[in-house]
């Protein structure tokens, strides 16, 4: 199956969502104008980094961040992988991957796993307990927030349930540049699937962002790079290439998980 994707590589007005929520819906349309099947956003898109205010600028239960999603979606008939937002529950805030088809179907909740304490995440937030699986078009995919491509035992556990590509959000700030880079190429080589990430880009008062979304295929060919600034970077997907490398190089059969 061949999908076209966009990874919608914007600004993130800090502290605004009413400012990102009017931004985000001008991507979205612009994904599918240009005929793109799923659109992804960026992580903590409607409220950025600020982390201290999230229980007064997030949202509750992520309802307004759903509903926004769920229009959207079925107004430009897209599937949306829709970045991660701030979710206020009772246990906490949560930074909360929304996924909606393009029915505006709710189907997948992922929270983040693992909290970045270089930027105080693990102050504000409470780390997630479930997985990234989900399906569309009848493929099963993954997704994951940032820091989590640090740990190739998390993205390993959605290859092996199946995902044949997954899903990035993130908001990477700058030095790191060849960390991105290096981490997202190694994890498509690593499971040989599809690795699609967008990252924001602009400011805010402590982090520069640098953008560079990537789309990477399972030899862990750069399909897709952005640049520094704002814009919709786009590439084609064919699932049928993850069956293809995993049988050329047989990794997966090849594991001796006994002895890990």
């Amino acid at each position: 199956m061949k999908l076209k994707i966009a990874c919608i590589q914007m600004d993130i007005e800090f502290g605004n969502p009413d400012k990102n929520y009017a931004e985000a819906k001008k991507w979205i349309k612009k994904a599918a104008e240009e005929k793109c099947d799923i659109a992804v956003l960026p992580e903590l898109w409607t409220t950025g980094y600020d982390l201290a205010r999230l229980s007064m600028i997030g949202d509750k239960n992520a309802e307004e961040s759903v509903c926004f999603l769920q229009n959207a979606a079925t107004e430009f008939a897209i599937h949306l992988v829709g970045g991660s937002v701030a979710k206020i529950t009772p246990e906490g805030i949560f930074n909360t991957t929304l996924i909606v088809d393009r029915n505006g179907q709710l189907i997948k909740e992922y929270e983040k796993l693992h909290l970045f304490r270089l930027m105080d995440e693990h102050l504000y937030l409470q780390g997630g307990k479930r997985d990234g699986l989900f399906h569309l078009e009848n493929e099963t995919f993954g997704t994951v927030i940032c820091y989590d491509i640090r740990f190739p035992e998390w993205i390993r556990r959605h290859a092996l349930s199946g995902a044949k590509a997954i899903f990035v959000s993130a908001e990477w700030p700058n030095p790191r540049l060849h960390h991105w880079k290096s981490l997202l190429i190694a994890r498509a080589i690593e499971n040989q699937c599809y690795i699609i990430a967008c990252n924001r880009v602009g400011s805010d008062p402590k982090n520069q962002f640098f953008g560079h979304s990537l789309i990477i295929d399972p030899w862990g060919e750069i399909v897709a790079e952005g640049m520094e600034g704002e814009e919709l970077v786009t590439g084609e997907i064919d699932l049928k290439n993850v069956l293809h490398v995993r049988n050329t190089i047989p990794v997966f059969e090849d594991r001796l998980p006994k002895f890990y």
